[in-house]
């Protein structure tokens, strides 16, 4: 690819939770300071291998159940190669070009493969911020229960009590980077920009689960600044300081993405830069 680009993804959630967080008790992901709801990057990969995953013929290699050995081993019998613990550089850069014509994450977002079977480390193309919602977060705690035991004697005890979390609603923004100059060595096509593009538009179609019911996360914009050449014709921030999100006025306590304003100053994208809405 012979394009730099800078993007914006929107998406809310509204009686879910959107990031969990493990060493909180799953509580959704915050800003202690501002109140702000947060989903991690890491997160939003997961959402995009996932869907790569289950309806392309693409690889992954961060997926569940997955040994990084073996799958590197593969690698080194796929060139020819032995696979020993040190290898000399040329013999490693094959392995890792493997790798990354193989599996579409470690040539979009990178890996660290220089385990006991080195296959190198990557430095992918594609980078994703942290999500941060537009407006303060609260936690809605619900209390459940559970009407059958683990054991058997306890089948004479009460029914188990355990919380869940809720987001009752959140606006969040994400912001990413699409750097040519990393694609060109990692092997990221047009065609794998095309197909993260449309992950992110179907992030959630294909995550439901009982902390994301159907309909509860939903994407509301993605918004793609694509420049004319590889270096750029205008720093991201700049790019992103054209989009402004905000509440409709009179809007108290938001609980749709209706009651929100998102507005781009068209005037301010510079010559050579071309805003494409996705959604």
């Amino acid at each position: 690819m012979n394009n730099r680009y800078d993007f914006i993804y929107l998406f809310d959630c509204q009686d879910a939770n959107p990031n969990g967080d493990p060493d909180a008790g799953n509580l959704p992901r915050v800003d202690v300071e501002t109140g702000q709801g947060l989903v991690t990057d890491v997160c939003l990969k997961r959402k995009i291998r996932n869907f790569v995953d289950q309806t392309t013929d693409n690889r992954i290699y961060f997926i569940e159940g997955a040994v990084h050995n073996n799958q590197h081993k593969e690698a080194y019998e796929a060139i020819d190669e032995k696979a020993e613990k040190k290898v000399k550089p040329e013999v490693k850069d094959k392995a890792t070009a493997w790798m990354c014509e193989n599996y579409y994450d470690v040539r979009s977002f990178g890996a660290v493969m220089s385990t006991e079977v080195n296959c190198g480390q990557v430095r992918g193309p594609v980078q994703i911020s942290f999500a941060r919602s537009i407006d303060p977060i609260v936690s809605s705690e619900h209390a459940i229960t559970r009407t059958s035991v683990t054991n058997e004697k306890d089948i004479e005890k009460e029914r188990t009590m355990g919380r869940k979390f809720t987001v009752p609603y959140g606006l969040y923004l994400a912001k990413g980077f699409v750097n040519p100059f990393l694609a060109k060595q990692t092997g990221f096509s047009d065609d794998d920009l095309e197909l993260l593009f449309t992950a992110l538009e179907n992030a959630f179609q294909f995550d439901q689960s009982a902390a994301r019911p159907a309909g509860s996360m939903n994407p509301r914009g993605l918004l793609a600044f694509k420049h004319d050449n590889e270096l750029g014709k205008a720093p991201s921030h700049k790019l992103f300081e054209t989009v402004t999100v905000k509440r409709k006025e009179g809007v108290e306590v938001p609980r749709s993405f209706n009651e929100y304003d998102v507005i781009v100053d068209e005037s301010a994208i510079p010559d050579g830069v071309t805003l494409i809405r996705r959604i």
